[in-house]
């Protein structure tokens, strides 16, 4: 005590403060030792209010409004996915045509592309997600359905079109980490921290019906879904834009053992804060393009 007045010096106080903070200290170390022993779910300590998933699969499909997917008798699995994981119904895409909607998603900027026309492979070195990923040490790649072979950079082959994959716009991103999806592995735990999946022009609705992309996707990526319910994994499934006749709002689904079975969030979504989360949940610091300024997918997660 100092004085007469009964109340405690600063010296008390300093070390009362030191106390706490070397108290603090050791916690923080301990919770990095038992995450470094494989006690965590992840080594990737995601944003607060974002899961950290072992594995993240996203899929995107083609040129359809929310209304034509979300209630339609022609889309049963990719409802069954709405009903048991979690729903966006106010999604948006961010302009049209396709192409620069894919480059948004991945790169937080359309990077000044404004058609379907064929770009040059890695005209680009700006960060994306998968540059993101890399530089932080974690595993990225991407399965193309119908891609002659893996790293091709060709336009198109038959179904496949390159309109849809921006990653081989970037000079950062490896064009082996593009595989065909027949290297789709069947042991999902083998699966990248994170990976897209990019149907060709007829499974991805875009050639053909909505029907035949839902069979697609339950036929292609539904044991992978059924898995990720016990293995803290996640399957994302959205689209690249609507139809051009309702607003860009499109279907947007998150399912797997991070989110609330039956959750709906009525928030106004896009591309951008679609990547930001997908930068979250894999503990990235940065943050591509306009995904700095967004905002994470909050309200579905599973407690």
């Amino acid at each position: 005590m100092s004085g007469s007045s009964g109340k405690p010096g600063k010296s008390v106080f300093r070390r009362g403060r030191t106390a706490l903070a070397s108290a603090v200290a050791l916690a923080a170390a301990a919770a990095g030792l038992w995450t470094g022993l494989g006690g965590g779910a992840s080594s990737a300590q995601a944003a607060t209010g974002v899961p950290a998933p072992a594995h993240v699969v996203v899929v995107v499909f083609e040129n359809h409004a929310y209304s034509q997917v979300i209630g339609s008798s022609s889309a049963p699995y990719l409802n069954s996915l709405k009903t048991g994981g979690a729903n966006l119904t106010q999604f948006y895409a961010e302009t049209h045509p396709s192409q620069p909607n894919y480059f948004a998603l991945f790169s937080g900027s359309t990077q000044g592309v404004t058609d379907d026309s064929c770009y040059t492979p890695g005209f680009s070195s700006a960060a994306n997600l998968a540059s993101e990923q890399l530089a932080a040490g974690r595993t990225w790649a991407s399965y193309n359905e119908t891609l002659p072979s893996q790293g091709s950079t060709t336009c198109s082959s038959g179904k496949y079109a390159r309109k849809h994959n921006p990653w081989f716009g970037f000079k950062n991103v490896p064009t082996s980490s593009a595989k065909t999806f027949a290297q789709f592995p069947t042991d999902y735990s083998t699966l990248p921290q994170l990976s897209f999946v990019t149907p060709n022009l007829c499974s991805d609705m875009h050639d053909c019906s909505v029907s035949s992309g839902d069979t697609w996707l339950k036929n292609n990526l539904g044991a992978y879904a059924t898995w990720a319910k016990t293995h803290n994994s996640l399957l994302v499934v959205t689209f690249d834009e609507d139809d051009k006749l309702s607003g860009n709002r499109i279907a947007t689904v998150l399912y797997g053992q991070p989110v609330t079975a039956g959750a709906t969030s009525s928030t106004t979504y896009n591309h951008y804060d679609l990547l930001r989360t997908l930068e979250d949940s894999q503990g990235l610091t940065a943050h591509a393009g306009n995904a700095a300024s967004a905002h994470d997918i909050t309200g579905i997660w599973a407690s």
